[in-house]
């Protein structure tokens, strides 16, 4: 049974389109069976592993491959699976929303085949094809040794201040490199609509010669190296998780607004096993989901993510309770940020903001 297993995950991956991309991990089935879920996510595999076991539990029979790949080559991957009418995986989980909208906007998903749960908030759901399975606040992170306790800025507008001291802070400030991430796109596109300090916040980034990241862990990696002394815009599921292993880090839920987005799946039109696809997904809306969900991943619910939350105490800084959270919701105006016009011009703006100041 296991040579069976272990040849169907080699038949898989020899059938991905540019699967030499992925990174695949496969869990074999616990049982006897002989059926495989093909899960196609952006999520560090220690963090959604959890809710894969709980999954085999429910259902020893089937094997699971675990295919994860950065947001914007996953897009890339299932648009072309999708528009060739291949099998690439049976569900595709990503926190980069916008590229999920436009995924299920062009056909690639079907409806779900379970009753989303009644209490599940408005912006976490779009056409019965698309659903945010967790609640992940952008926050701000810091270095404890870094920063004094009276200088930890509460908010956007006490950040612009601390950052006027570029010899402090010159090539020491980490955010996300937009141009390559899906999730800190969205982040700053949604920065730029909803705060009034994005100029200012942009210029100070540019003028202390911010670095610029793939991705959260690396962001948060700088900050408890003491390599960097704040990081902006990390995803607070990858913080907190990391801030019960290392106390140096210090997190910030912005005062004038925390963004919150959830991470979204879908189940593909080309799934091979849309059984468990959609028990996946189900799973995760359950009241089991949500405890993994919001255990030592700290991916938290959609259901209940400010809830918990507001529960949490980061020891330092604004706590979540003061936080006024912003979810990004599920819905086609997501697709205005990916329209190339505007997105060209979008970062122009922040290219250039970065050439002024020498930043990378």
């Amino acid at each position: 049974m296991r040579r069976l297993i272990t040849g169907l995950f080699l038949l898989l991956i020899s059938f991905a389109p540019v699967a030499g991309m992925a990174e695949d991990t496969l869990f074999e089935a616990t049982g006897e069976g002989s059926e495989t879920l093909v899960i196609g996510s952006v999520t560090d595999l220690v963090f959604i592993e959890p809710l894969i076991r709980e999954f085999q539990r429910a259902n020893p029979s089937t094997a699971v491959v675990y295919r994860q790949m950065t947001s914007l080559d996953l897009y890339a991957t299932v648009a072309e699976a999708c528009e060739a009418g291949t099998f690439f995986a049976d569900t595709v989980i990503s926190s980069a929303i916008p590229e999920q909208v436009r995924l299920v906007n062009d056909g690639c998903s079907e409806p779900f085949r379970f009753s989303l749960p009644p209490d599940l908030p408005d912006w976490a759901s779009w056409r019965n094809e698309l659903v945010g399975l967790t609640f992940e606040p952008a926050v701000i992170v810091y270095d404890r040794q870094g920063l004094r306790p009276g200088e930890v800025p509460r908010n956007r507008f006490e950040l612009v201040d601390l950052l006027r001291q570029t010899e402090r802070f010159r090539g020491r400030i980490g955010t996300y490199d937009i141009e390559s991430s899906g999730v800190g796109y969205i982040f700053a596109f949604e920065d730029a609509a909803q705060a009034s300090t994005w100029g200012r916040l942009l210029e100070s980034l540019g003028q202390n010669q911010a670095k610029l990241f793939c991705c959260s862990s690396e962001v948060i990696d700088g900050v408890r190296t003491g390599r960097l002394v704040l990081g902006y815009n990390v995803l607070g599921s990858y913080a907190l998780a990391r801030q019960e292993e290392d106390p140096r880090i210090g997190i910030i839920f912005p005062s004038d607004y925390t963004l919150a987005l959830s991470r979204a799946a879908f189940v593909s039109r080309h799934a091979r096993n849309k059984r468990a696809a959609n028990a996946l997904i189900a799973l995760a809306l359950t009241d089991t989901g949500q405890r993994l969900l919001s255990g030592p991943s700290r991916l938290f619910s959609s259901l209940n993510g400010p809830e918990m939350l507001n529960l949490i105490d980061t020891g330092s800084g604004p706590t979540a309770g003061e936080a006024a959270f912003r979810p990004i919701a599920l819905s086609p105006a997501l697709l205005v940020g990916l329209d190339q016009a505007k997105r060209r011009a979008f970062l122009d703006q922040w290219r250039k903001s970065f050439q002024a100041g020498g930043g990378e």
